[in-house]
């Protein structure tokens, strides 16, 4: 079935580890959270390396390492979640990506990019402690 809204699976790893790392006490390892997300933990390490790059999450290694919460969860978003592994949602521009539109009205009448203020507005509302 179709979905107008779909995240990636990198977002969406992205997202629900940030959700379960903030619920814990103590580090996470990618096997763990792999566990908890059913992700493969090759892909959770990749995702997760790129929140710790932007400061959201710090990592340790060893038999004790993994990944912590380094923010506090009221202070970030799910959008700056989100932008740190997708980039900034595009707001205009045609969905079809043609330059030259042959039509004197936008057929989807710019639905797409008022769909993606939302989306924005929405995920910028919504604080990680939110989730906990």
């Amino acid at each position: 079935m179709a979905s107008i809204i779909n995240f990636s699976e990198a977002a969406t790893i992205g997202i629900h580890s940030m959700i379960v790392i903030a619920r814990e006490e103590k580090p996470l390892n990618a096997i763990e959270l792999s566990n908890k997300i059913a992700k493969s933990k090759h892909h959770i390490g990749k995702v997760l390396q790129r929140l710790v790059k932007m400061g959201y999450l710090k990592s340790q290694r060893g038999p004790t390492g993994g990944f912590a919460l380094n923010v506090d969860p009221n202070q970030i978003s799910m959008y700056q979640i989100y932008t740190a592994i997708e980039g900034p949602v595009s707001h205009n521009g045609c969905e079809a990506k043609n330059h030259i539109c042959g039509f004197n009205k936008c057929i989807q009448n710019n639905l797409v990019s008022k769909m993606s203020i939302e989306f924005v507005n929405f995920m910028e509302g919504e604080k990680l402690q939110d989730y906990i």
